[in-house]
């Protein structure tokens, strides 16, 4: 068992969103993501799917060019190579479930 909290040492920092690995599976990886209002993550893919949750607040969250308006308790799920962005419309925590076999490192040049 792996336990830790979404809420534990939450730092938002002001030039870039946060992003931080929380736990690691056999299968995936939980990252926080802490998104101060106005702060974005430009267009970007992923070669694996994806799964997001606003765990606090609200963002506009783009597919495709088509923005998605998502807040609190929302997720969505996202196939490999769709195109997609963020923007926080208010300060915002976001998890974040990628594939074990994607990168941290690539999260954290997108959100640069």
């Amino acid at each position: 068992m792996k336990k830790v909290s979404i809420l534990k040492d939450l730092e938002y920092k002001l030039a870039k969103p946060n992003v931080q690995i929380l736990l690691e599976t056999e299968s995936s990886k939980e990252i926080r993501i802490a998104i101060k209002k106005g702060q974005i993550m430009k267009e970007h893919q992923t070669p694996f799917p994806i799964i997001v949750e606003i765990f606090e607040g609200e963002i506009d969250f783009g597919v495709q060019r088509t923005v998605h308006n998502l807040t609190k308790g929302d997720l969505v799920a996202l196939e490999g190579g769709v195109p997609h962005d963020l923007e926080a419309k208010e300060n915002s925590i976001i998890r974040l479930t990628i594939s074990k076999s994607d990168t941290l490192k690539r999260v954290k040049e997108v959100a640069s």
